[in-house]
């Protein structure tokens, strides 16, 4: 399973590089108060900031409740002082990490005396904040059976609409060390809070629950909603500051955790310490959890396409290989046929080679692609004929030895593929003119392989199709990941998107490609499809459009129907089709059949389009 934030030797020794470094040093005057004659409470080591001015040093004797006991992962208990200042941005309550199981219970009144430290979930290039904690205690229990502190709600009422402060330019962006102002900011309202017993009250669930026994709430039901319950990301300035994990304290193998899916409810109180991890940051683990109440979503069925109209599908199928169960290969086949109503044309994202992560030098995919073709069949869809470009083996990132690439499905009753001397995994197709028409030099063939810009990622696949009489060019694509960048609650305001620089090449090269098909012929039409990996306000989307070149279809939408993923409660867009200027007039549907879902055959939603060239 996996640790809400796992300490051990190796994070522990980069704290002390933190330390030594200066990076979370504690004040000249925080020393002066730690030797002072008045107790240390909890609230001094908090301070007003997200880093303590107590950082590093040793405190004794801090007492406080104990209102939570985690006994797996990051082991430890959470304390509170029943007593509070009057100052609402000096949090009451504080970890207390201790490596082992510890020995106390809820409602000990305890004494602890230890080393106050900033331990920062993920690592010091992670961009997360920090948790205040004391390590290495030594506890006192003074009594037993003590009433806890009174939980801190938090609703629609008590959470900002501002999400965040704009970080201090002279410290590289970061908002460590500015004054919290939990009544004007999300951010510093749930910093305010860090460490204390806190509930909220019956909460739309906004993100399914996963294999980590976690999900997440709104306790804003009204903010951003999807048209099916969850929580639209459609700007970066609506980060949506309603949201919430929701972890428990029990263990699953003795509490099994609820299996919620977007738009059901968690019923009841749930109550618990406020925790921040790597996989979420600010998170209330439940001490007691609320009832889950399940809603009615199903999954999506698209609309069949009439005999005129063109059906074009994209779909990333999440490393699809041999080695996978025949189920996921039968799910993947039925939703094919029955969700997306057997589109003339599928795009796949994360075809993986015959033997899977299997690191052997195999970067054939047929035998995935007979089985997949077979369970389509088998699932009373067509006999779908397949065209690819084979991957460089180690060269195109993913999973290391699964080679993904992408790969177009076509139904030969419906469309024909136009073969021109297909290209291999080094060579660039190009355009060219073939009787006043344009044309690829290579078909199946890949863009501008070389370009720096697809270094250790996918190339793009373009191919040429006929349908009716009418040439379509599909472009299938599946952009680099957004793995390094910070997340929401990053102490780097805004946070640090590193990935998209990436991403913004690949869509300038793909951009680039479609203005020569539309420079040969203008009326062309050409789709442009696959998993960008970024959002339709992003940058990288608005390189792909430059100069009118693409149309954004996702954005035909209404802006609660606009995703096709969902992370950290975030329903977002992902995966998308962009057409060219001659698709005027089309049907656009994302179709959610995994996202929103606790049981998922792949995480992300195909989308469609239906056209008639």
């Amino acid at each position: 399973m996996r640790s809400s934030h796992p300490r051990s030797a190796a994070v522990a020794a980069l704290v002390a590089t933190a330390l030594a470094t200066g990076l979370l040093a504690g004040s000249a005057d925080a020393a002066e108060g730690a030797v002072s004659a008045d107790p240390i409470r909890i609230h001094d080591i908090q301070g007003t900031t997200r880093i303590s001015p107590l950082n590093g040093k040793q405190v004794t004797d801090v007492e406080g409740i104990v209102t939570g006991v985690r006994t797996y992962g990051s082991r430890g208990f959470w304390i509170q002082d029943p007593d509070a200042d009057d100052n609402d941005a000096t949090s009451e309550g504080v970890f207390v990490f201790t490596n082992s199981v510890p020995t106390v219970a809820v409602g000990d009144a305890v004494k602890v005396s230890g080393t106050v430290g900033e331990y920062i979930p993920g690592g010091l290039n992670s961009g997360n904040q920090s948790v205040t904690q004391i390590s290495k205690p030594t506890v006192t229990v003074a009594s037993s059976g003590n009433a806890l502190p009174e939980a801190t709600a938090v609703n629609e009422y008590t959470v900002p609409a501002e999400y965040t402060p704009a970080g201090d330019p002279a410290a590289g962006g970061s908002i460590n060390g500015l004054t919290l102002e939990p009544s004007r900011y999300a951010l510093d309202y749930y910093e305010s809070l860090e460490g204390m017993n806190v509930k909220i009250g019956t909460s739309r669930v906004v993100g399914a629950t996963d294999p980590y026994s976690e999900l997440w709430v709104t306790v804003k039901g009204w903010e951003n909603t999807a048209k099916r319950g969850g929580t639209v990301y459609g700007s970066y300035e609506s980060q949506n500051t309603g949201r919430l994990q929701i972890q428990q304290l029990a263990p699953v193998a003795q509490q099994p955790f609820p299996v919620a899916n977007v738009g059901d409810k968690l019923t009841g109180a749930t109550e618990g310490p406020l925790d921040f991890n790597q996989f979420g940051g600010y998170t209330l683990v439940a001490r007691t959890l609320g009832t889950v109440k399940a809603g009615t979503l199903a999954p999506e069925k698209t609309k069949p396409q009439v005999e005129q109209e063109l059906a074009v599908a994209t779909y990333n199928v999440e490393n699809l290989d041999p080695t996978d169960p025949q189920e996921k290969f039968d799910a993947l086949a039925k939703a094919v046929v029955e969700n997306l109503a057997t589109p003339d044309i599928l795009a796949l994202e994360e075809i993986q080679d015959d033997n899977g992560a299997k690191n052997d030098g195999t970067v054939s995919a047929e035998q995935t692609l007979t089985k997949f073709t077979a369970a389509i069949s088998a699932a009373g869809g067509p006999a779908y004929q397949w065209r690819t470009v084979n991957p460089e083996d180690k060269k195109d990132g993913g999973e290391p030895g699964g080679n993904i690439r992408q790969v177009f499905l076509f139904n030969p009753a419906r469309v024909s593929f136009t073969e021109r001397a297909p290209g291999d995994a080094a060579t660039a197709t190009a355009v060219t003119k073939v009787n006043g028409k344009a044309a690829l030099t290579h078909s199946p063939g890949r863009i501008d392989p070389a370009n720096p810009a697809w270094a250790d990622s996918r190339k793009p696949l373009a191919g040429e199709f006929v349908f009716r009489g009418k040439t379509v060019f599909v472009i299938a694509n599946h952009f680099g990941s957004k793995g390094g960048d910070e997340g929401l609650t990053s102490h780097h305001q805004p946070p640090v998107r590193s990935s998209e620089a990436k991403r913004l090449l690949q869509a300038q090269a793909v951009n680039g490609f479609v203005k020569q098909i539309l420079a040969e012929e203008k009326n062309a039409n050409v789709l442009v499809l696959g998993d960008i990996n970024d959002f339709e306000f992003s940058a990288t989307t608005d390189a792909l459009a430059d100069g009118g070149a693409l149309y954004p279809a996702i954005k035909s939408l209404p802006k609660a129907e606009r995703y096709s993923y969902v992370y950290q409660g975030n329903a977002q867009v992902l995966d998308q089709i962009l057409t060219s200027p001659a698709i005027k007039k089309f049907t656009y549907d994302s179709v959610h059949i995994n996202a929103e879902f606790a049981a998922q055959n792949s995480d992300h939603d195909p989308q469609v389009i239906r056209f008639r060239p």
